[in-house]
C-alpha cells in the first residue's frame, strides 16, 4: 500500500550530493521520485551499460548507482566543470561511474563505443538535440527517460511548443513504445523495440 513516501531507502550518497549542491546554489536537479524510477529501471537490467545526459550535481547519478549491479558501469556528461567537480568528489573511488565534462551534443555525436540499457536524456542534448543520434545508442529493449516534460512556471517562452513538438516525434517513431506519466514534473518512458 502507498504511503505517500517516495522510496523506501534513499542511496547512502545523496545526502552528501544533497549538501554539496546547496552551496554551489544548484538550482535545478532532478527529483526523489525521477530517481527511484531510474534505480528501477537500472536495477532491471544486471550488468547493463547506462548513459546519464546533464550529471548536474550526481543526485540523479546516486540513484542509477545505487540500482546497478557490481558489473553494470555508467557514463554521465555535463558541460559544467563546477557541477562534474561536485560529483567527482562524491563519487570517488567509484570506477564503474565514467564522469565527463564536455559538450553533450558533440560527445553524443561523437562516442564509439557500446549501446547502452537506459539512457537519461536530463539537459537538452539528447532530448531537444541531437535526439536521432541518442536514440541510436539505446540497445533494443532498453529504456529512454526524460523528465521535466509537464509546464513549469520557470520555462522560457516557446518551451512549451518545444515539448509537445518533441513528444509528438517520439509518439511517431515506430521504433518505440512510448508512455507519457503525468507524474513528478513530468515523465516520458520510451523503450526501443
Amino acid at each position: 500500500m502507498m504511503n505517500g513516501s517516495i522510496a523506501s531507502r534513499i542511496p547512502h550518497l545523496y545526502s552528501e550530493i544533497e549538501e554539496r549542491t546547496k552551496k554551489v546554489e544548484f538550482d535545478m536537479p532532478s527529483d526523489q521520485s525521477v530517481g527511484s524510477l531510474l534505480r528501477t529501471l537500472v536495477a532491471s537490467k544486471p550488468n547493463g551499460r547506462f548513459l546519464e545526459i546533464g550529471t548536474g550535481t550526481g543526485l540523479a547519478l546516486s540513484w542509477i548507482l545505487d540500482g546497478m549491479n557490481a558489473r553494470s558501469e555508467v557514463i554521465s556528461i555535463d558541460n559544467n566543470p563546477e557541477l562534474i567537480e561536485v560529483a567527482s568528489e562524491a563519487f570517488v573511488g567509484y570506477n564503474r561511474v565514467q564522469l565527463v565534462c564536455a559538450d553533450g551534443k558533440q560527445w553524443i555525436k561523437q562516442y564509439e563505443g557500446g549501446k547502452f540499457d537506459v539512457i537519461f536524456a536530463d539537459s537538452w542534448p539528447g532530448k531537444y538535440s541531437a535526439i536521432d543520434e541518442t536514440l541510436n545508442l539505446l540497445k533494443l529493449g532498453g529504456f529512454y527517460v526524460i523528465d521535466d516534460m509537464m509546464f513549469q512556471s520557470n520555462w522560457p517562452e516557446g518551451h512549451q511548443q518545444k515539448a509537445e513538438t518533441l513528444t509528438d516525434y517520439l509518439e511517431n517513431r515506430e521504433d518505440l513504445y512510448l508512455t507519457k506519466m503525468n507524474w513528478s514534473t513530468g515523465i516520458i518512458i520510451a523503450t526501443k523495440i
